[in-house]
Parts: structure tokens; C-alpha cells; sequence
């Protein structure tokens, strides 16, 4: 029976639900993992994860459907993603067939916590991996943690995706070329200066250029760009550090195959963000945010189509995304990963 929540009012904040998942690494393998209902952690005060920072996380969604299957959108992508964090860091790979398995059981174990169909909210899953073991020398742990919450969250802007303003940030952000696909467990914190810096100067967010020249559009703190040519052509920048998003990926896929349009992933100039028609973020947590402003050291730049509303282009891919996510339109073989 669904939980006697005001789903309509929630907020993008944690709500404690029944279970969670844990996997333990020991000895050189990882055990079989199970459901456990205590959501406390107890660790030693050297644990690697708080010494070096050894830890990395992933974030995806439930959706109760349409026809009311619960289900959550493109698992086996984030478990390949954090497949990779875990190598970069050093850590032993957890795969992305038992992140699969895991995600299942837990969201199965906390069905009454999924949203109903159009109540705008979702269940909001947090995988995550540490090192557990005390570590005083500069060295990886040898026992880790892999473990999964969920909390009920409502959409991540109240009332409506509204146009953002953000600024072109003189922080860089700290990732080493090629290392972009663990700036999910390495750059959220270092990021987090910039952003309250930005948040307390007035703006949402901080757009960053690329470190080396400073000419190149990358992405924010927390979402990858896109933009919108006069002529209807998606544009994403490229790079070799920015974070694969698994949203800017499916929204690329969906431009080209159900609207038909023209797709770009290349490297952008700034000089060339004042000729875009329409400018947004995209990430799991708002899925498409539109930006209407970006200030580039008191010039301000304005996105025609952004400046009260989602554009229009921005609103038809979001839909469609949106759609496919919710089931009332047919999805891509793959991307649908029902909770049974």
C-alpha cells in the first residue's frame, strides 16, 4: 500500500524509506549483498573515505508509469558509469549487472514509496561506494562498502523548469583532462565554493570553460549543456572532461530519431553562445533546465527563447523524453527497466 505522503508538495530532500541496500568487499571479492532496514553507518574515524576522499556515487529515478508499472530509466548506464569510477579511483569495479540487480531489489523493497503517475515526483536512488577499512598511508583501502537509498523527491524546480540565470565562472573545476567520468564522486565537492559564490553574487549556476584556454563551453557544477541553433540543429559540447551524462545522451538520441533533428556534439566556442536560439542544462535530477541569461563578467548575454519559458525546442525534447520516461510514448528497446 502506497505511504500516506503529500506527493504533490514534496520537496527535492530526503525522506527516510524502509530499506536499503549493502554489498560488503573483503579479502580481494565482493559478497552477495542484501536488504537491510538500518539506514546508520558506523565506521572507524580512519576510514579511507574519510581521509582521501576514496568514494563515488551515482543518481537515477523510479517513475510510476502510465499504466502503472514502476520502472527506472536506463540502470545498466549509471552501473557502467560508476564501473568506471570505480577504476579511476582505484577501487574494485562492483558490476554493472549487480548495480542492476541491487537497484531492482531496493526499489522493489520500497514500492510504497514510488510516486503515483502525475504527481510530478519520483524515487530518487543514490548508489554509493566507499572505502571502509582505516587507511593512514596514501593508499587505497582494502575493504569497501557498496551500498543504495532511496527518497521520494518532488520535481527539483517548484512550479515549473523557469529560466536560469548563470555565470561564466572564473573557478576551474578541478578535473584533470580525461577524468570526467568521475566528477560524479570527485567534483561535486570541489565544486560546491563555486556555487555558493555564484548563488550568493545572484546567480543559479556557473558555467565553466574549458582549464587550458578558457575559449570552450564545458559544462556546470551539476548538468551538461545544450543549446539550440536558429535552424533547429541540438548542440552539446565535447570534451574529454565533462561527465557522460545519461540524460544529455538520451536527449541526443531523441532529437535525431523521434524529432528528426539535426545533432551536433563538438566542441563550442563562448564567442558562438549569443547566436543559440535556446540554451539549457540537462541532467537526471530536472531533466531539462532552460537558461535565459548568462553573464559573462557583467556582460549579459540573453537567450531569445529562454528569457520567460522553455523554448520551444527545448519543450518538445523534453516531453518527448519525458514521455518515453512515463511510458506514454513507446520507448527505445533497452531503456525501460521495469521493477516487477
Amino acid at each position: 500500500m502506497a505511504k500516506d505522503l503529500d506527493w504533490s508538495n514534496l520537496g527535492f530532500g530526503y525522506v527516510k524509506t524502509d530499506y536499503r541496500y549493502v554489498s560488503y568487499y573483503k579479502d580481494g571479492a565482493w559478497d552477495n549483498g542484501q536488504l537491510i532496514t538500518d539506514d546508520t553507518i558506523t565506521l572507524s574515524e580512519c576510514a579511507c573515505v574519510f581521509q582521501y576522499a576514496q568514494t563515488c556515487f551515482e543518481g537515477l529515478k523510479a517513475y510510476t508509469t502510465i499504466d502503472g508499472r514502476i520502472v527506472t530509466f536506463r540502470p545498466d548506464l549509471n552501473g557502467e558509469r560508476m564501473e568506471n569510477s570505480a577504476r579511476r579511483l582505484s577501487m574494485p569495479v562492483f558490476p554493472k549487472e549487480r548495480f542492476v540487480e541491487g537497484i531492482t531489489e531496493v526499489v522493489k523493497a520500497n514500492k510504497d514509496f514510488v510516486p503515483p503517475y502525475g504527481s510530478g515526483a519520483s524515487l530518487y536512488i543514490r548508489p554509493f561506494m566507499m572505502g571502509t577499512n582505516a587507511v593512514i598511508g596514501v593508499k587505497p583501502a582494502t575493504e569497501y562498502q557498496w551500498r543504495v537509498f532511496t527518497t521520494p523527491v518532488g520535481p527539483y524546480f517548484k512550479g515549473g523548469a523557469k529560466p536560469i540565470t548563470i555565470r561564466v565562472s572564473d573557478f576551474d573545476r578541478a578535473a584533470p583532462k580525461g577524468t570526467g567520468h568521475v566528477k560524479a564522486g570527485l567534483n561535486y565537492a570541489m565544486s560546491l565554493y563555486a556555487i555558493t559564490d555564484a548563488h550568493q553574487q545572484g546567480f543559479d549556476e556557473n558555467m565553466y570553460l574549458d582549464a587550458a584556454t578558457r575559449t570552450h563551453v564545458e559544462e556546470t557544477g551539476g548538468a551538461n549543456f545544450i543549446f539550440i541553433t536558429k535552424d533547429g540543429t541540438l548542440v552539446t559540447p565535447k570534451s574529454e572532461t565533462i561527465l557522460p551524462s545519461i540524460t544529455r545522451r538520451s536527449l541526443l538520441y531523441v532529437a535525431e530519431h523521434y524529432l528528426n533533428m539535426k545533432v551536433e556534439e563538438r566542441p563550442v566556442p563562448f564567442e558562438e553562445v549569443a547566436d543559440f536560439a535556446e540554451a539549457g542544462l540537462c541532467g537526471t535530477a530536472a531533466v531539462i533546465s532552460p537558461v535565459g541569461k548568462i553573464n559573462d563578467h557583467g556582460r549579459e548575454i540573453c537567450i531569445p527563447s529562454g528569457m520567460d519559458k522553455m523554448g520551444p525546442v527545448l519543450q518538445e525534447l523534453y516531453d518527448t523524453l519525458t514521455g518515453i520516461q512515463m511510458g506514454r510514448i513507446d520507448a527505445p528497446e533497452g531503456w525501460i527497466h521495469e521493477i516487477k
